[in-house]
């Protein structure tokens, strides 16, 4: 089993950043492809932006290319989404993912963790 917390959501303006954390636990992270994902009110989950185990792949939405970066830090057992010029359209839970060994990009439906998610709401 593997647990995932992630942290860092709030409430942020129009071009304001953010760094969103998930701590990952009960299984080697080095294993782990992991990715961050976001669920707007009447809209599916969707990618938002994932990293392999290895950290050397990784993959982003169009929507958040150039603005938004995923990195993880094996030490910690953490992955962070460091998101800037945030734009209202980028308001929706953001849920931490993981699948053993995966590679990205990875289709919501092929996660097998999840976090239980922090809220983003970007004000115009």
């Amino acid at each position: 089993q593997v647990q995932l917390v992630e942290s860092g959501g709030g409430l942020v303006q129009a071009g304001g950043s953010l760094r969103l954390s998930c701590a990952a636990s009960g299984r080697t992270f080095s294993s782990l492809g992991m990715g961050w994902f976001r669920q707007a009110p009447g809209k599916e989950r969707e990618e938002v932006a994932t990293i392999s185990a290895s950290g050397r792949i990784t993959y982003y939405a169009d929507s958040v290319k150039g603005r938004c970066s995923i990195s993880r830090d094996t030490a910690k057992s953490t992955v962070y989404l460091q998101m800037n010029s945030l734009k209202p359209e980028d308001t929706a839970v953001y849920y931490c993912g993981a699948r053993l060994w995966a590679v990205p990009p990875l289709s919501p439906r092929n996660i097998n963790y999840w976090g239980n998610g922090t809220l983003v709401t970007v004000s115009s």
